[in-house]
């Protein structure tokens, strides 16, 4: 394709080892919480998020978009978190299609109780295994592909969001 900007040999090299690396780590980590604690990491994200947040309470529209999720993904997986009891909804009082998701005191137990081993996995998987001139590294390399990206995935997400709401759907 003509204006194609192609990876040169180096750059096919760098990106393979950034796909293999996220993939392992992400693997490490995700098959640790769910053998230790039963839950996917997606729904220890919730419970991150929401043990973070004053009063442990978000509206659920600021609770996808803190945990870079869709409306419907995010509703689906706080209400298997509600079947565990680690989380529960309220309706707002000022707008009748709102609602907050609230971490109960199970909710906050879970996430204790997941911690410690979450974090001695990410450890091993990740910081273990650089310097801390590699992890700064890391950090701002992290930061700089975050900052870039982040206005184009809100703009996908509130893309998907909106065709969902269409009444086509």
């Amino acid at each position: 394709m003509a204006g194609t900007r192609w990876l040169d040999d180096e750059e096919q090299r760098v990106w393979r080892n950034f796909l293999v690396a996220v993939d392992m780590v992400q693997g490490h980590v995700d098959g640790q919480l769910q053998r230790d604690s039963g839950m996917p990491r997606t729904y220890y994200e919730v419970l991150v998020v929401l043990s973070e947040a004053p009063g442990r309470t978000l509206r659920m529209s600021e609770l996808a978009e803190r945990c870079r999720s869709s409306r419907s993904r995010l509703s689906h997986a706080v209400a298997r978190l509600e079947d565990n009891g680690w989380v529960r909804r309220d309706n707002c009082a000022t707008d009748k299609r709102g609602a907050f998701a609230i971490l109960t005191k199970e909710g906050l137990a879970a996430i204790e109780a997941a911690a410690p081993g979450h974090v001695t996995a990410v450890r091993e998987a990740l910081f273990d295994a650089l310097t801390p001139e590699q992890v700064r590294a890391l950090g701002e390399i992290s930061l700089a592909i975050r900052n870039r990206l982040t206005p184009r995935c809100a703009a996908a997400r509130a893309a998907c969001e909106a065709e969902e709401a269409s009444p086509a759907h």
